[in-house]
């Protein structure tokens, strides 16, 4: 169902506000240079510091931008059940084709609170549901047992998940338990190799934001088993995948976008600031590494 490079998109800004030309011109950039899906509204799209009308805004922009020529997944988690719902409903109106469930964050509900959560919103969505477990942001831990019985609750409707926990084990766990059908996609560039010979089928990436056309080239290789082609690729974006964690994120992508195009601006949102002296130096020398400066 989604496959390949999958940037989680960054959100430019310009005087502190969406800009939405750039972000439709990036949108535009990202799809010509292979990526195979996109995703507004992410972590890396800054949707914790997005008010609703932006978030809404920057998805209708990105589905308005791809028109059909890759698949929308648009970020519409929240920690409050209802509000998940509105994202979904106007994703929906938007264009998406699928929305992208985080686990509900700073409440800490437990393995039932997340079944009744999850359950809720997909008896009341019409689109599919990638859930979106990233235990290290959101201290809650979506449980394979609890995964499991949400795609088996909802087969046509929870098709998938963006695991981003670095247990690989787990991986194995959904395959066995969900099926072979069950869509997993990794949320660790590094992982990403290791991932695909457990069983998943891409990437929701930050380096894809800098450097799609290897990110896609590296997919494709691992997608077709050219693993030879594949950990060559992946060990000449390594050093960019560490570079995009040198500060806190989205910081060094959207400075190492500023570096390639004159259009994409820094800035980051508080409580976020701008990359450090030392992150920039990284990924300086990861871009210069791969010669796109």
């Amino acid at each position: 169902m989604f496959s390949g490079s999958i940037p989680a998109l960054a959100t430019p800004f310009r005087d502190g506000a969406f800009d939405e030309a750039a972000f439709r011109r990036f949108v535009d950039w990202q799809i010509d240079n292979g990526s195979s899906g996109l995703v507004p509204c992410g972590t890396t799209g800054e949707s914790a510091t997005l008010d609703n009308d932006e978030h809404h805004r920057i998805i209708r922009a990105c589905a308005e931008q791809a028109a059909g020529r890759v698949p929308v997944i648009a970020g519409a988690g929240s920690n409050d059940t209802q509000t998940a719902l509105w994202h979904i409903k106007e994703a929906q109106v938007a264009g998406a084709d699928a929305v992208l469930l985080v686990a509900p964050y700073y409440n800490r509900p437990s393995q039932a609170g997340l079944l009744a959560h999850y359950s809720y919103l997909a008896e009341r969505s019409e689109l599919p549901i990638m859930l979106y477990n990233v235990p290290g942001r959101t201290v809650t831990d979506i449980l394979p047992e609890t995964v499991i019985e949400l795609h088996r609750r909802f087969p046509g409707k929870i098709v998938s998940i963006k695991d981003a926990s670095g247990d690989l084990s787990r991986v194995v766990t959904h395959r066995m338990g969900a099926g072979p059908d069950f869509n997993q996609i990794s949320g660790d560039d590094p992982l990403a190799l290791a991932g695909y010979i457990l069983g998943q089928r891409g990437c929701i990436s930050v380096t894809a934001n800098v450097a799609p056309k290897l990110c896609a080239e590296f997919h494709a290789a691992a997608l077709a088993g050219a693993w030879d082609t594949a950990r060559a690729l992946n060990e000449k974006l390594y050093p960019l995948h560490r570079s995009m964690f040198a500060d806190a994120s989205p910081a060094p992508a959207k400075y190492a976008l500023s570096r390639l195009h004159d259009w994409f601006g820094p800035d980051v949102r508080l409580p976020l600031v701008n990359c450090s002296e030392a992150a920039k130096a990284a990924v300086d020398a990861a871009l210069e590494g791969l010669g796109l400066v």
